[in-house]
């Protein structure tokens, strides 16, 4: 054999050994990987939700809501500037659709004052000036970039909130403008799944407005910086729940944009599950400050707009922490620690579409596409054997050291393995058979014409060479269009298609080319099987 031929040789070798040794460890339990030894690969191949079984969600993001919620943000700045500036108003209130703020001032000479104040600190706005006043709306390019973004950072937090709860492989992805689809492999408790994900998770802390009589509240008459919030309050000896009516302070002391970490402990008194948190330096000051000027008051903690506490404050939290009581069990406190470390939501999302895949589906689907791999692996390796004799033997080695090479990769990359995915490697199986009979007839066709064994199947190979590079480049960039712009799922399809591709452009040009070059440094192998 030549030198390039001994080089070629060795990188088969090579490339058998490394991917072998990923494919032989793909489908072990993980307490066999941990105990190979320290210089065997240890990845697995993760099964998707079709195989694996678990919940389908489809979420719509309410991205009004987002916008809302800056209108509103926006009108409570604008109330402090307009204070700032000495410009007396009557309202400053996000009209009753959430689309604009309508601001209504005491002095219409001040309009123009006004006008000129919007303009130089609210650029984001198109004002208007009516007859009651200035009409404010978000531009539409800025209100559609806004909507985007709420949906990016949506996908962000959940995926984050996912990330703790403990799920491996997860998909979430964007569909359309506003819906994220989310699939949990190994989930079958959709509804705690909905609830963690869905969990809009804005923490507040707002002082408790005890002037206010509750019976006035309840009947609409508050004081235009107060709302009435709920406390849930259930009794322990009979599980009823209540819904306590309390008067807070709209303006939030404390935002959970300024908490640092949040953990489950318990308290010291009931010794139930509570949920502890830390705010950042900002939050610390600012709690610190506020408590040391209002001891004897009560402090709502508000998540979601429901009161889950009102204590006293009995002396100053210098320390930024503090704690969420609410008869958790310690897994619905675990829960709610995940989603205020992770971020809040920044709209509220919909769950449009929930589907449950039993395990017992995924095992079937797993059972039929092993048959069907099996029995057409099979048809094809006897027909190979039996048309082509010994090249077709060599041939069944080199599909099955293409399977090898495919699913070693996987398991190198810690890919994803699904439905579509199989069936990928059954169509890399026809692929790579296609190849080899390229070959085959190539050298058939040369010795029909009276060349040498060698001859011909150098030439056999030389002259398919174009064809069997040309399909496999064409099928190629298939795959690139089908990864770049189709679902999770095609794209599944898409990635194993790839790899079987360039893993049978090794097998059935470098590795079945060096058996031959192998057979031929004996000079004596005057025929061939074929």
């Amino acid at each position: 054999m030549k030198q390039s031929d001994w080089f070629k040789l060795f990188l088969v070798v090579v490339v058998f050994i490394t991917f072998g040794a990923y494919a032989v460890d793909a489908f072990l339990p993980q307490q066999t990987l941990e105990n190979l030894p320290s210089f065997m690969p240890k990845k697995v191949i993760n099964l998707g939700l079709d195989l694996k079984g678990g919940t389908h969600l489809t979420l719509e993001v309410e991205t009004d809501k987002a916008l809302a919620g800056i209108l509103q943000q926006a009108a409570d700045n604008l109330k402090k500037q307009f204070d700032n500036a000495k410009i007396a108003y009557n309202s400053v209130e996000v009209n009753p659709k959430k689309t604009s703020i309508n601001v209504t001032l005491m002095d219409p000479n001040d309009t123009n004052r006004a006008l000129d104040l919007i303009q130089s600190n609210f650029g984001n706005f198109e004002t208007k000036a009516t007859p009651s006043g200035i009409t404010m709306a978000l531009k539409p390019k800025i209100a559609s970039n806004m909507q985007k973004e709420a949906v990016s950072q949506a996908v962000g937090v959940i995926r984050n909130r996912i990330d703790q709860f403990g799920v491996a492989e997860p998909t979430v992805v964007t569909s359309g403008t506003r819906d994220i689809v989310v699939e949990l492999p190994g989930i079958s408790d959709p509804e705690r799944a909905i609830k963690l994900i869905g969990q809009t998770a804005v923490l507040e802390l707002h002082l408790v407005d005890d002037s206010v009589n509750i019976e006035n509240a309840l009947n609409g008459q508050l004081p235009s910086d107060d709302e009435l919030l709920y406390q849930i309050v259930k009794n322990p000896t009979t599980g009823e729940i209540t819904k306590v009516p309390i008067v807070v302070k709209k303006a939030a002391v404390v935002a959970g944009s300024m908490i640092k970490k949040a953990n489950v402990s318990f308290s010291s008194t009931t010794n139930q599950p509570v949920v502890s948190f830390d705010l950042n330096s900002q939050g610390s000051a600012a709690f610190a400050q506020f408590t040391s000027t209002h001891i004897g008051k009560r402090l709502a903690i508000v998540l979601d707009n429901t009161v889950y506490s009102a204590p006293v404050i009995r002396e100053p939290i210098l320390n930024g922490s503090g704690e969420i009581s609410g008869d958790f069990t310690v897994r619905q406190a675990h829960d709610l620690s995940i989603v205020l470390r992770s971020g809040s939501l920044p709209a509220p999302v919909k769950v449009l579409e929930k589907t449950v895949i039993g395990p017992t589906l995924g095992k079937d689907s797993i059972r039929s596409a092993t048959l069907a791999i099996i029995i057409g692996s099979i048809a094809v390796f006897l027909f190979m054997v039996v048309y082509y004799k010994l090249f077709g033997l060599l041939a069944d080695v080199a599909l099955m050291f293409n399977l090898l090479i495919i699913i070693g990769t996987l398991a190198m990359l810690g890919a994803t393995l699904t439905l579509p995915g199989i069936a990928g490697m059954a169509l890399t199986v026809g692929m790579s058979v296609d190849t080899n009979v390229l070959i085959f007839e190539r050298v058939r066709e040369e010795l029909f014409h009276g060349r040498t064994p060698k001859d011909a199947v150098e030439l056999g190979y030389d002259r398919s060479l174009i064809t069997i590079i040309d399909t496999h480049i064409t099928t190629l960039i298939t795959a690139f269009i089908l990864y770049q712009f189709g679902s999770e799922t095609i794209r599944g399809f898409a990635i194993t298609l790839a790899i079987g591709l360039i893993a049978n452009m090794f097998t059935a040009i470098t590795f079945t080319k060096v058996i031959y070059d192998a057979l031929f440094s004996n000079k004596s192998l005057k025929k061939l099987s074929i």
